[in-house]
């Protein structure tokens, strides 16, 4: 499944232009960390979900552009403190601005961006949409709190699971879908159901994230990585609730204590396997998926509402 990039060819050339002025600072330092920030951009999956979420309601405006920045900017933010608080030496195949560069300057790049973006919002009167963007940073941080207090006991309940990622994740992608609909309908009832829609396929994208760590496609081995973090996902909570209490005092001594040894963390991934976890979360992501193209398609039928679902169907499909 390919990414719906045609659709919105011109507007995200006009987006990226956007974007590098948003950032740019008159400090040496900063602005030379923000050209290497810039360079190394990702898929933009989340300026793509705004720019197709303004199309699907109107014509993309000024106010469109301004909530696309945002958003990245705001995301890119996060990625950078979130490389220091979990010591990341790498981001998207290069160097980490924390490997580059340490922690206080990380800290402080990271804050600037988020002052940026607020001055983006308020310098134009984008009023609403900062709100919505501002609620999800906030949800964000719960997010993570919340999964660092209950992720230690490694007794963490299904429900809990979907509380931290419904904020930790798909709260910015929600927010990126519920801003771009508002900047061209101005619409309550429109911006809400758009943020749903982004909420499930956020949600649905965590899973896909969780699956990585037992799948063998592209990579040949299962990485096992979350594992070796100590972090809870799906496939592995389905386990622990639903095994045998020999065979779940094992895998929780596994994880606490020999989370590095290469051969006790495939054991852990084969009894993830053999108790149907895998399946189970493939099952739920498939749900929210299917939650996210029904809210789409009370949409009029069009190349934008298509594109859209295209982007569902990438998130969900993707190799990596």
């Amino acid at each position: 499944m390919s990414l719906p990039i045609g659709l919105i060819e011109n507007e995200l050339k006009e987006f990226e232009s956007r974007f590098r002025d948003a950032v740019k600072s008159q400090t040496p330092l900063l602005d030379r960390i923000m050209r290497y920030i810039v360079k190394r951009k990702g898929k933009q999956l989340r300026p793509m979900f705004v720019l197709l979420s303004a199309k699907l309601c109107g014509e993309v405006s000024d106010s469109a552009y301004r909530a696309a920045s945002l958003v990245e900017v705001l995301h890119t933010a996060t990625l950078v403190h979130d490389d220091v608080v979990d010591d990341s030496e790498e981001r998207r195949g290069f160097f980490s601005v924390y490997a580059l560069w340490k922690n206080k300057v990380s800290v402080l790049v990271g804050d600037y961006l988020l002052a940026k973006g607020l001055l983006l919002s308020l310098d134009n009167n984008d009023h609403r949409i900062l709100h919505i963007l501002s609620d999800a940073v906030r949800k964000m941080s719960e997010g993570e709190l919340l999964q660092l207090e209950k992720s230690r006991s490694l007794n963490l309940r299904e429900d809990i699971y979907f509380e931290i990622i419904r904020n930790k994740t798909a709260s910015l992608l929600a927010s990126a879908c519920s801003a771009g609909a508002w900047s061209t309908s101005n619409d309550d009832e429109i911006t809400e159901k758009m943020r749903l829609f982004g909420e499930k396929t956020g949600i649905a994208f965590q899973i896909k994230d969780d699956l990585f760590d037992y799948s063998s496609e592209n990579v040949g081995k299962p990485t096992g990585n979350d594992i070796k973090e100590k972090k809870l996902t799906l496939p592995l909570i389905y386990t622990l609730n639903n095994t045998d209490s020999k065979t779940r005092r094992e895998i929780i001594y596994i994880i606490k204590n020999k989370n590095t040894d290469r051969e006790k963390v495939n054991w852990v991934i084969n009894k993830v396997n053999e108790a149907g976890g895998i399946q189970y979360a493939t099952d739920k992501m498939n749900e929210y998926k299917k939650a996210a193209l029904d809210i789409l398609h009370q949409f009029p039928e069009s190349p934008i509402r298509k594109g859209l679902e295209d982007l569902v169907l990438y998130v969900t499909d993707r190799k990596y």
